[in-house]
Order: C-alpha cells, then structure tokens, then sequence
C-alpha cells in the first residue's frame, strides 16, 4: 500500500483536541456505526472525541470526489460499504482528510460532528459468520506446555492456519456486560453442571472482510488483500474449565460461543499503511509456507507492527478510584500466519467470505511472561495468581472484573489507536 498526504505525521485537523489524540489523530479516521436518540444508525468517522455523521457530510456536498450513491451505503449497517472495496474507502478517506484539515471547512463541516460520549455506537455489520484462528505461536505453544510438556506444539500447527467456527449471534460490541457461562465442569468423580470458576480473557486482533468471494473461488493469497477491509479489536471470552471437558475430539463449543466482543470502530487497511511490517520469520528449521500460502509481498510486508495490551479493574479498584491495571503487553509481530494467509486459507477450500464476516487472529502472545494475552498463560494455569493493588489476587476472572484490550501503533512520530474493546463480568 502506497503512502499519501493522509499520512503525514505533520498534517494538523481543526477538529479540538484532534492532534496527537491517541487513538483517533486525523491520520487514522476509522468506521463505525452510530445513532443519537432516535436517529437511523449510520456510518460515521471517528476523529479525536468526536464522531463525524457521514451520510449528512456528503448530503451537505462537503465530502469531494465521493460518488452520491455512496450514500445508500451508509445506514443500518457497514456491510455493503465494505463490500465495495478500497477505491470507495479510499475516496472517503481522502474526501475527508481534506475536509478535517481545512480550516475553511469548519463552520460548514462542525454541525455535523457529535461527541463520542453522546451517542451509542453498534456493531459495524451485520455478522454472518465468525472464525477464529490460532495464530499466537506463543500462545499456542505456551498453551500446549501446560497439558503436554514434551510436545506444546502439534506437527500440524506450522504448516496450516488453525481456526474454529465461532458462533455469530454472540459476538457484541464493546462495552456489553458478559454473564459468566455455565456448562459440564470436569471433576475427580465425573462431570458437574455450573457457572464456570475459570473464566478467561483472550487478546485477539479482528479482521473485518470486504468483498469476499464466491462460492467454490479460492481467493489467491496474493490477492487477499484486497477483501480485508479493516481491523479491530477482539475479546473471545473463554470458560477453561468448560473447554478442557469439551474440545476433545471436535474442538471449542459452549467454553466460547457464549460471548466475543469486539471493538466498535473499523480501522482500515489505508490507516494502517505506515505500520506494515515483514510477516514473522521462519527459522531454517521451521517449514516454510506451502505455495498457496506464500506470496513475497505478502512476506515482505503482510504482517502489523502493533503493540496490544490487556487492562483488568476490579470492582475493588474502582471504588478505591485506583486505575486499572495493565495485565500483559504484546505486538501483532507475533503472528505466525498473516492476515492475508488466513484469508487465504479460510477460502481455499472454496469457502464463500462475505462482506461483513468477522476473523479472530487468536490470542496474541509473546515470549516473555509479560507478554502472554491471557489469564491462562499469565497464571500458569491458575497456579501463580496475580497480585493487584487492593491485595486481591486473580488466577481467572471473577464478578465485577472489567477487561479492556487496547492496540496502539506508533512510527516515525505518528500515533493512532483501535478505541476500546472492553467487558465487565456479571454474575
């Protein structure tokens, strides 16, 4: 991807407190879908604490070289506006960069901006389907020690792209309490039926898709590119205690169908531009991609320079008015597949992706302790809690919990950020 004036680290935006805002600068200008009191939802633009109506800027004639029927795109849901593809993204991205940075455009273009805090933000699109992929080699390996010291990684797992079918209907936007599952829980005399006692957090990028493809087309690696539309952050909330009775021989199901949340606004591949990074190297002992999986591009630069961190807050913490605490910190640099090779391999066997379609990247892990994306890791399986700052300890996750996932990347003085993933346990 080719970088533009939308990229400068220099360029200013009238928008108040717009420069140097950490997540929403006018460099990044992500997607959402937003309502205020008893408007139709609509896609709007995120910039600094404040919130762009799209469909009444370009109504207005204020978003230059952006086709009018792009407005039949911008209400109810996102879906049809990333099936569109780049040439629209990039209009709008482009249309109004102009647009924030004017000065002269203010008077016209402000009426149109609301603050963040005063409206309700949706879910993008409308999901159809959900996949989860296990691409946190850290993780994974990390993960597989705890039940099989002398082989964490299985020999399949560097060779193909693991994933599992989510479950759609559950997956909510940011800030939607979780209800603690229940489910079969594995004990000493056989299995019991309960609330879960070992609920897990999980740091995950998504991958939003755009056009997709038809059933029965593989898309080639070296054009999977061309159907992500964006990226989030996701939360696949886990029952361990549940998953371990269940995911023999067939893998997740109720340990994780009951909730994924997933950051509200939709940070495009154009935004992130300036981030791209070299896809994570291959020792010479580790097999390299088979040929549909390998694109030089790609390998070059397919993968995210992102750094990813995981916050938890206790009730206790709250009323004590203490902050929350940041649990793990990660980078995106520890994929070992690339957005590009799971959607690649997501449709290679002719699966139809469609416009709206939510990936997981799995949990996102790195080497060191402090950079493991869940409790599981973090505690060692629930055997060195952790200690916060009222003295309670937590191995997993207990009532009143709020769990926050934030992603920042951050180059050659030009910062943008993912806005919130968060969750607050119930029950």
């Amino acid at each position: 991807m080719t970088l533009d004036v939308t990229h400068d680290p220099a360029a200013r935006s009238w928008v108040p407190g717009a420069d140097a805002h950490p997540d929403f600068p006018v460099q990044n200008l992500p997607l959402c879908l937003f309502s205020a009191e008893d408007d139709r939802p609509r896609a709007g633009i995120a910039i600094a604490e404040r919130v762009a109506d799209l469909p009444a800027l370009l109504a207005a004639g204020l978003l230059a070289g952006v086709d009018e029927a792009v407005g039949e795109l911008l209400f109810d849901r996102l879906n049809e506006l990333l099936a569109a593809g780049r040439e629209v993204r990039v209009a709008l991205r482009r249309a109004l960069f102009a647009l924030l940075t004017d000065p002269a455009a203010e008077p016209r273009a402000a009426p149109h901006l609301r603050p963040l805090a005063a409206v309700r933000l949706h879910l993008p699109c409308e999901i159809g389907d959900y996949t989860d992929f296990y691409a946190g080699i850290h993780h994974a390996a990390r993960v597989g020690a705890l039940f099989r010291p002398d082989n964490p990684l299985l020999p399949n797992y560097r060779h193909v792209p693991i994933g599992y079918h989510g479950r759609a209907s559950s997956v909510v936007v940011s800030g939607t309490p979780v209800r603690r599952p229940a489910g079969q829980l594995p004990g000493a005399e056989g299995p019991r039926f309960g609330p879960s006692e070992r609920l897990d957090h999980e740091l995950e990028l998504g991958i939003w898709v755009g056009p997709g493809n038809a059933l029965g087309q593989p898309i080639p690696v070296g054009e999977a590119a061309d159907h992500i539309a964006g990226f989030a952050l996701v939360n696949d909330w886990s029952a361990r205690d549940i998953q371990a009775w269940e995911y023999q021989p067939l893998g997740p199901f109720l340990a994780k169908s009951f909730a994924t949340t997933v950051s509200p606004f939709i940070v495009t591949p154009e935004a992130l531009a300036p981030f791209r990074c070299p896809a994570m190297p291959r020792t010479p002992r580790d097999p390299q991609p088979l040929p549909y999986l390998l694109d030089p591009a790609d390998q070059q630069a397919g993968g995210l320079d992102l750094t990813v961190e995981a916050w938890l807050e206790s009730a206790a913490m709250r009323a004590a008015g203490l902050p929350p605490l940041r649990i793990s910190q990660g980078s995106a640099r520890d994929l070992w597949w690339t957005p590009a090779q799971m959607v690649a391999h997501h449709a290679s066997n002719g699966c139809n992706l469609r416009p709206g379609d939510l990936l997981g990247t799995g949990t996102i892990s790195g080497e060191a302790p402090g950079a493991a994306g869940s409790l599981l890791e973090l505690t060692e399986g629930g055997k060195r809690p952790l200690a916060l700052p009222t003295g309670e300890t937590r191995t997993f996750l207990e009532a009143g919990d709020r769990l926050s996932l934030t992603a920042r990347a951050e180059r050659a003085g030009l910062r943008l950020g993912f806005g919130p993933c968060a969750g607050e346990v119930v029950g």
